[in-house]
């Protein structure tokens, strides 16, 4: 049975709770992604995440100056997240019930250190195209 770790994308990077939304934009830009993990100054723990939605909606369609305005004061702090000794089937398992197509990878359970980031398209790209379509299928519905 094949694990997270086998599939998912490593090397995630952390946003600074203390970055303000221009500077989220551009590092979402630079890594082409739609999301980002938030971290601590230390970048030990996970706080939450922001998006680009978050930015477009939650921010900018409000009227909040991108420059002033930080990421912590926007993140979403429920954090979708499996462990990366996880089963690929686990992880599927996991975003159908909770309507994502991607989750965070934490380390341990004890720990919980940002280890990287699994998404449907890993999972298919790693010859579970069945897990994939039928978890993008509940997921859509």
């Amino acid at each position: 049975m094949m694990q997270v770790h086998q599939a998912m994308t490593e090397n995630a990077e952390y946003l600074l709770a203390e970055a303000n939304l221009e500077d989220a934009a551009k590092k979402m830009r630079d890594l082409n992604t739609g999301f980002m993990p938030i971290a601590d100054e230390n970048q030990q723990k996970l706080q939450g995440i922001i998006t680009d939605r978050d930015i477009a909606v939650r921010a900018v369609a409000e009227g909040m100056d991108p420059h002033a305005t930080k990421a912590k004061d926007i993140e979403t702090h429920g954090v979708l997240y499996c462990y990366q000794n996880d089963s690929l089937e686990e992880a599927a398992e996991s975003m159908q019930k909770q309507h994502t197509y991607r989750l965070l990878v934490l380390n341990n359970p004890n720990e919980k250190r940002l280890a990287g980031v699994i998404s449907l398209g890993d999972i298919a790209r790693h010859n579970k195209v069945e897990l994939s379509g039928e978890a993008a299928k509940i997921i859509s519905s």
